[in-house]
Order: structure tokens, then C-alpha cells, then sequence
């Protein structure tokens, strides 16, 4: 009958014991809160993960992805939100440009390094925005040397950043100057960023609450981190504050998302508000 869905495209039934399970190991990977609330979406997506690895039950599969680190890494993939675009939030942009960078450099000298962090940066919007947004917005951007670093806890994201393949809807927001300047038109109303900006941005997966996943990323002038504590409890939050804390320069920045505040999560930032918008220092 049409519109009625085939019972190999019905997600499995966890139980209540198999969901708090599923929901504990997500946490404990991720720092997402997830529970009863999203009982049809994680039970969509494990069924998902059973058909890619021919595992029959919930509870045969909750064995094999405690067992296999890859397999753990897919199911992180399929919980991880990606939806974002070109030049989201552009009031941070303009401060990064306006203000946070032309003070930061006051203490640096020509040619010196401003290393930028974007985290999470999905699959390359947020990251490649910054190089976009600094070549046409700062000045003084060729007097020094940028490094912008895209990090996510989804490696699918992370291949697809390196790629720099776009659909019309990532790119809307763009200045029509700007996309086809720096676009190239394929296929299909796609795009692809240039060579030479896909090789200005290094991307690495990275999760936010693991100390030891950050250590070989070194220090930053800037962090960009949008729109991501929001996925997590308190506890979670803190210890991210106190990692991306860690991975600030002295006097370094840091722009949360606009419905994030530092304040309600630690007491180590000093906030600072910008004509175009509110960020947090690291003293």
C-alpha cells in the first residue's frame, strides 16, 4: 500500500535498558545529552549502524560498537548535527575583523603568526567563512601569517570540509562578488571552493572534551566555537570551557553562539562587548 512504510525501513524498538545505554555512550564519547525525548531519532539512526554492520539485535550491536573503535566513529557521525552556512552569524565575522583582530595584532609584528580556531566547523562553512571573510574585509590580512584550523568530532564532516564541495543553499548568504569569486560552478548547482583557499584552512577532527584529542592542535589567538555547549549538561560545558581555556593564548579570544554565555560556565573568561558583538578573553 502506498504510504506505508516496509518493515525493513521500520527503526527497531530499544528498550528502556538498550536507549539509557545507547544515551550513556553518547555522552560519555560526545558530551550530548541525549534520552527518552529522541527516542525516535537515536532509534532511526542504530538501525541504521545494524544494517551497515549486518548486526541483527540492540544488544548484539551495543557489544559491537563498545568493541570497535571504527564502528564508534560512525555512530558518532550519525549523531552529529551539520546544518550550517556560509557567513552564519556574520556580526562575529565583523568583529573578528573590526575589532578583535586589529587590537590582537598590536602586539605583533609583520609576518608574525594570528592563529585562528573554528570548532565545530561542520563540513567547512564555518571555517572557510573566516578566510573569505578576512580576505575581503581586513586589510591587513597578507602582513601576517593566518592559519585558520577547522576541527569537528564527525570525520565524515572533516573529509567532506577538505573536499570544499557546496550546495546553492550553504552559499545563499554570500555576496554575489564573493561566490564567484571564490567558487567554482559544477554540476548539479553545486559549487567548489578554490585550490588555493581549500589549502589556506587545515582541517583535523577533534572532540572538545577530550583533552588528549586537542594537545597537537596548539595555542590560538581566536576561537570561534558556535552553537555547540548548547548540546551539552553542565558538566560537559565546563570541562570544554576549561579545554577551549587551555587552548587560548594569554589575552586570546574567544565568540561562543548567540543563545551561549560563558558566564553561566566559568568564572575564567573575562567578557568583553564589542560594538558588533559580545566575546569572552582569556586574561
Amino acid at each position: 500500500m502506498s504510504g506505508v512504510p516496509s518493515a525493513a525501513n521500520i527503526p527497531i524498538a530499544l528498550s528502556a535498558e538498550e536507549l539509557a545505554t545507547v544515551c550513556t555512550l553518547l555522552y560519555r564519547w560526545t558530551g550530548m545529552i541525549f534520552g527518552e525525548n529522541k527516542r525516535y531519532y537515536i532509534e532511526r539512526r542504530i538501525t541504521e549502524r545494524m544494517k551497515r554492520t549486518n548486526v541483527t539485535t540492540a544488544k548484539a550491536y551495543l557489544g559491537y560498537v563498545g568493541a570497535h573503535l571504527a564502528e564508534r566513529e560512525a555512530l558518532i557521525n550519525a549523531f552529529t548535527i551539520n546544518e550550517t552556512y556560509f557567513y552564519r552569524e556574520e556580526h562575529q565575522l565583523a568583529a573578528l575583523s573590526r575589532d578583535i583582530l586589529p587590537d590582537l595584532v598590536q602586539t605583533k609584528r609583520a609576518g608574525d603568526l594570528v592563529r585562528i580556531w573554528s570548532m565545530p566547523c561542520s563540513t567547512g562553512e564555518e571555517a572557510y567563512s573566516i578566510a573569505l571573510w578576512l580576505l575581503e574585509n581586513w586589510p591587513l590580512v597578507d602582513a601576517y601569517n593566518v592559519e585558520i584550523v577547522g576541527s569537528d568530532i564527525d570525520t565524515g564532516a572533516i573529509a567532506k570540509a577538505q573536499e570544499g564541495h557546496f550546495a546553492e543553499r550553504a552559499l545563499a548568504r554570500l555576496p554575489d562578488i564573493v561566490r564567484e569569486s571564490y567558487f567554482e560552478p559544477e554540476h548539479g548547482h553545486r559549487r567548489r571552493i578554490i585550490q588555493d583557499l581549500r589549502e589556506s584552512v587545515r582541517f583535523v577532527a577533534a572532540n572538545i572534551i577530550d583533552a588528549s584529542s586537542l594537545s597537537g592542535l596548539g595555542l590560538f589567538d581566536v576561537i570561534l566555537c558556535r552553537n555547540l555547549l548548547i548540546y551539552f549538561d553542565d558538566s560537559s560545558r565546563l570541562i570544554a570551557a576549561n579545554n577551549l581555556f587551555d587552548a587560548l593564548n594569554p589575552g586570546g579570544t574567544i565568540c561562543l553562539g548567540h543563545s551561549e554565555s560563558m558566564g553561566r560556565i566559568s568564572d575564567r573568561f573575562t567578557l568583553s562587548r564589542l560594538p558588533d558583538a559580545i566575546v569572552y578573553q582569556k586574561p
